[in-house]
C-alpha cells in the first residue's frame, strides 16, 4: 500500500494557529516561514546565481559599456583578432568570488532546503 507523501507543511500547523487566534500575519511570520525559511533560501541562491551569470538578456537590453554587467564586461577581453587569456582568467576569478563566498556563507542552508523534509501527522 503506497502512502502519499506529505513534501508540504501540514495545512493542520497554520489551523491549530488560527483556533488559538493568531491572525494571518502571525501565522505565516511565525509558523509557515520559519518552516520553509530554508526552501527559499535556496530558491534564492537559484535566483542569484541565474542573474548573475545571465549573459543575453543584459546583451539584448543595455547598450552602454558603462553599465554592462560583469558577464558582459569579461566578455570584453575577446577582440576580434586576439583574446587576453591572461586577464579574462584572472577576471573571471574575480568574479566567481561572490557567489562562491555566498555559499560557504549559507551552505547550512543550502543542504537543509535540498534534503527532502517530511512532516508526519
Amino acid at each position: 500500500m503506497n502512502k502519499a507523501v506529505h513534501r508540504t507543511i501540514l495545512k493542520s500547523l497554520d489551523e491549530a494557529a488560527f483556533v488559538d487566534g493568531e491572525g494571518y500575519f502571525y501565522i505565516f511570520t511565525h509558523v509557515i516561514f520559519p518552516l520553509s525559511k530554508s526552501a527559499v533560501i535556496v530558491v534564492a541562491l537559484f535566483q542569484f546565481l541565474g542573474v548573475w551569470n545571465d549573459f543575453l538578456g543584459p546583451l539584448v537590453y543595455i547598450n552602454k559599456e558603462s553599465k554592462f554587467t560583469l558577464a558582459l564586461g569579461l566578455q570584453q577581453f575577446i577582440g576580434y583578432y586576439r583574446a587576453q587569456w591572461e586577464l579574462l582568467m584572472a577576471a573571471a576569478t574575480m568574479v566567481l568570488f561572490p557567489p562562491i563566498m555566498l555559499f560557504i556563507l549559507r551552505q547550512k542552508y543550502f543542504i537543509k532546503g535540498i534534503a527532502v523534509s517530511e512532516l508526519k501527522d
